[in-house]
């Protein structure tokens, strides 16, 4: 539940529209819900602007369903990331079967969403800028991930520094985003020169795409930390949901 989903349920109380008994049940699992293998943390979004997230790497099929579905009861917007194809089919196996599928799954980015609740839009737009296709599944994330956090995003792919005159291109985008997020591998020159180009925020993801002495992602994140742009900060090799939540944060301010 987020704040404006408590604030609709004590007006309906108060309007006598809803039995204080009935409110007592949706708030019962407040601040979580323990359902033997995770504890589900509804309380998150009140807290911290953003609700709690389902990271798919290590889980089964069955779990992910299982917290998605009673995330998904509590009427807010749901989101699983680097989750498969078998996760998603098993969230949609526990769908009502008399209603049309609502979790959708987007391939790319490796995330499942449902978006059931409205969220107060940003305030600007969040650009998503990756340096090559195979940054794409990161870049994916950052925009699916900022997207259902109610923020209209715009996705700039395949503008490395190599071919640098294919980011000159897309200037005007790149100048009008009130934030960036700037996926880049190999070298991880890429938000550094988007940085020089813009007066706003630019949040650095290095990617784990590279030859072997890219170790992984670990070059890209140094020559990002030692960026000579003032306006960069850099997240985790492949965050592309931590930039997304920060870019969100941002946006909002």
């Amino acid at each position: 539940m987020d704040r404006g989903q408590i604030e609709a349920l004590l007006n309906e109380v108060h309007e006598g529209r809803t039995p204080v008994s009935e409110a007592l049940d949706r708030l019962r699992d407040l601040p979580f819900e323990d359902i033997g293998f995770a504890k589900l943390d509804h309380h998150r979004a009140l807290r911290t602007g953003m609700p709690e997230v389902i990271f798919g790497a290590g889980k089964t099929p069955a779990q992910v369903a299982e917290i998605f579905s009673r995330m998904a009861q509590h009427g807010g917007n749901v989101l699983a990331t680097r989750a498969s194809a078998d996760m998603f089919r098993a969230v949609r196996d526990l769908e009502p079967e008399d209603k049309d599928p609502r979790a959708q799954y987007h391939e790319t980015a490796r995330c499942i969403t449902l978006s059931q609740s409205p969220i107060a839009p940003g305030k600007g737009t969040i650009a998503v800028v990756c340096a090559g296709t195979s940054d794409l599944p990161v870049a994916e994330e950052a925009v699916v991930t900022a997207r259902l956090m109610g923020n209209t995003v715009e996705l700039i792919a395949d503008v490395g520094v190599a071919g640098i005159h294919r980011l000159l291109a897309q200037k005007s985008s790149l100048q009008s985003a009130r934030v960036l997020i700037v996926c880049a591998g190999m070298e991880g020159a890429l938000p550094t020169v988007v940085a020089g180009l813009v007066n706003a925020p630019v949040l650095a993801v290095p990617t784990s795409v590279g030859y072997g002495a890219s170790f992984g992602g670990v070059a890209a994140l140094l020559g990002m930390l030692n960026t000579c742009s003032p306006n960069v900060s850099v997240v985790n090799i492949d965050n592309g949901f931590g930039a997304a939540c920060i870019a969100s944060l941002i946006n909002r301010l």
